[in-house]
């Protein structure tokens, strides 16, 4: 008899047990055992097998319509140390299990590769994409399940925030999650609407200085303002923190990491620092304006699953259980044009670094640049226009040789 495993690693995000729900389902149906793995890959590491819980029919019965995750999450990462590794491929042993099914985003996905490699056969091992930050290396136009949830939900965060800029007359400055693409920043701000989005892929240079995107977000709310709408609501992904020159952010380097190295972006106060970096440029030029930070991500992550991916995430644990059935293994489950299509490990793994790949936004294609027509930004005719580039230097206080000058090196 089969026995299968299921564990969750990284961040929650709408769906998990969706995939929980339907790979027991199937799982059982097919005449297998099913156990639910707790807290990813923590215990296992430990070499512990206690921490485990029986899942059949009736103990996913409707689980899928609700966020979170029943076997809970961890970042427990096995893959930094040898005996790590074969202490998870031991503890599985001892479980009897013999077919693993992960969830998770990059980081769960390298470690389900090291797993698999480990057990040189004897467990078959597939993972599931999750994160709602889109960016693993899925074929393009398809998302990684959760993130139409996340993005659906942050859009109506971005929307409210809008009008209560409007009504209120102020500015919205909100970090929104994404670790390393900006995926979510971006949709969420053009679907919404909202006055600027910048994205980390909006910039070419390794290391981005304050002073741009403080620019970049002074030259948005100037032509609010000459437009006779001081007010707005501006995006950032919070992956600009990790890209910006060391010396502009203080406390970085000593700022709290994961158990992958990560940054913990989450704890570095970027939108504080930006805000403050903006008040002064404002105040330079004597625009008092008032801007109130946001943060906006942790109430994403465990939302209930939209429709999308209530069907996507059954879909993917169900299609996770057949191909391992089948004598599948070491592959990312994928549902391509209504097929569910297994990715082997091997073609997610970014030569340079032997780490999976990162998805991250294409700011070269036709969405993205619709994207940033829809955005309130100075672009070269604002400065090559004597009437426009006159309302700009109104609100400035400056000529119009100077607010050119000011705003040239953003266009």
């Amino acid at each position: 008899m089969a026995r299968f495993g299921i564990l969750v690693g990284g961040g929650p995000a709408p769906g998990i047990n969706g995939v929980i729900g339907a790979a027991t389902i199937v799982a059982c149906r097919s005449g297998a055992e099913v156990v639910g793995i707790l807290e990813g890959f923590r215990w296992l590491m430990q070499g512990k097998t206690d921490r485990t819980r029986a899942l059949d029919e009736a103990a996913v019965a409707g689980i899928h319509l609700s966020g979170g995750s029943i076997l809970q999450t961890s970042r427990a990462n096995p893959t930094k140390k040898p005996e790590h590794l074969a202490a998870v491929v031991k503890a599985l042993s001892s479980l009897g299990v013999d077919h693993l099914i992960t969830i998770g985003g990059d980081d769960t996905a390298f470690s389900a590769r090291r797993v698999s490699e480990e057990a040189g056969g004897r467990v078959r091992v597939v993972h599931v994409p999750k994160t709602i930050d889109n960016d693993l290396p899925l074929p393009d136009g398809i998302p990684t399940f959760g993130f139409e949830t996340a993005r659906e939900h942050a859009t109506r965060i971005v929307a409210r925030l809008l009008e209560d800029a409007r009504t209120a007359g102020r500015f919205y400055l909100v970090v929104m999650m994404g670790r390393t693409a900006g995926h979510l920043a971006v949709g969420a701000a053009k679907a919404a609407g909202a006055t600027l989005a910048l994205v980390p892929e909006d910039f070419a240079e390794e290391k981005i200085r304050l002073a741009k995107i403080v620019r970049l977000i002074e030259g948005s709310v100037v032509k609010r303002a000459s437009q006779g709408e001081p007010h707005g609501v501006v995006v950032l992904a919070e992956g600009l923190g990790a890209k910006l020159d060391p010396a502009d952010l203080e406390g970085l380097a000593d700022a709290p990491r994961d158990e992958h190295g990560h940054v913990r972006l989450a704890e570095v106060p970027f939108g504080r620092v930006v805000k403050d970096a903006v008040a002064r440029s404002l105040g330079e030029i004597g625009l008092d304006l008032t801007f109130v930070e946001k943060d906006v991500g942790y109430e994403l992550r465990c939302a209930e699953p939209s429709a999308f991916d209530l069907d996507y995430t059954r879909d993917l644990g169900a299609g996770a259980v057949r191909t391992l059935l089948a004598g599948g293994s070491a592959a990312m489950i994928t549902r391509q044009g209504g097929a569910i299509v297994p990715i082997p490990f091997e073609q997610l793994m970014d030569p340079k670094t032997g780490k999976t790949r990162v998805r991250l936004v294409d700011p070269t294609t036709d969405a993205h640049a619709s994207a940033r027509s829809l955005q309130v930004r100075i672009d070269r005719a604002d400065l090559e226009d004597a009437a426009r580039l006159g309302a700009l230097a109104k609100v400035t206080n400056l000529s119009p040789d100077a607010t050119r000058a000011r705003f040239a090196e953003i266009v």
